[in-house]
């Protein structure tokens, strides 16, 4: 990403995706409370999906449980820094999207955190009593952008978009990197 810093981010397509996840993530709590909160399941795919309201207290995957307060406050940081990253990101489409992703849901599941004293997780997959950890869309989001994040580390071309021009781009009559320069009076020494 060097070099990147100063070209502009693309803000417009950063809020709409978080703003995206963001709606996306309260309406489904906000569905799943209304339908399963009073303990029915809804079974897929032969009870392998399962849909299930649940209270998380802690962390993702339901780590470090009981400590709402501590991940309220440590998401705020968390949103601080993501923001302030994409700033530095440059024009890049998939740092965007990665960071939409996950500051959407870093914000999703903060609300929840701040409004109820935990997190509302409802999706659950496995295969009878072996289940994964129940998960709601803030929480794919974040997986989701981990994953891209990991991807980037592997190939750093992905990253993309628009360079910021090298400092000797900027001057008048400057030349290209890697560029000899010509003998204009045709002679040497």
């Amino acid at each position: 990403m060097t070099g990147s810093a100063t070209a502009r981010p693309l803000w417009a397509l950063f809020v709409g995706i978080v703003a995206a996840i963001v709606v996306i993530d309260q309406a489904t709590k906000a569905w799943i409370t209304a339908e399963l909160a009073g303990g029915r399941v809804l079974e897929f795919l032969g009870g392998a999906l399962r849909l299930v309201y649940s209270e998380n207290n802690g962390a993702l995957f339901g780590l470090f449980r009981g400590q709402v307060f501590l991940f309220a406050l440590l998401s705020l940081g968390v949103i601080g820094l993501i923001i302030w990253f994409h700033g530095r990101s440059g024009r890049s489409p998939y740092m965007t999207m990665t960071l939409g992703l996950l500051l959407g849901g870093a914000i999703g599941n903060a609300i929840d955190r701040f409004r109820l004293g935990y997190v509302i997780d409802f999706v659950d997959g496995g295969v009878g009593s072996v289940r994964f950890y129940t998960f709601n869309v803030a929480d794919a989001c974040i997986s989701g952008s981990i994953v891209l994040l990991l991807a980037l580390a592997i190939w750093p071309s992905l990253a993309g978009g628009s360079q910021a021009p090298n400092a000797t781009d900027e001057l008048p009559g400057a030349m290209p990197s890697g560029a000899a320069p010509s003998d204009p009076g045709g002679g040497g020494e």
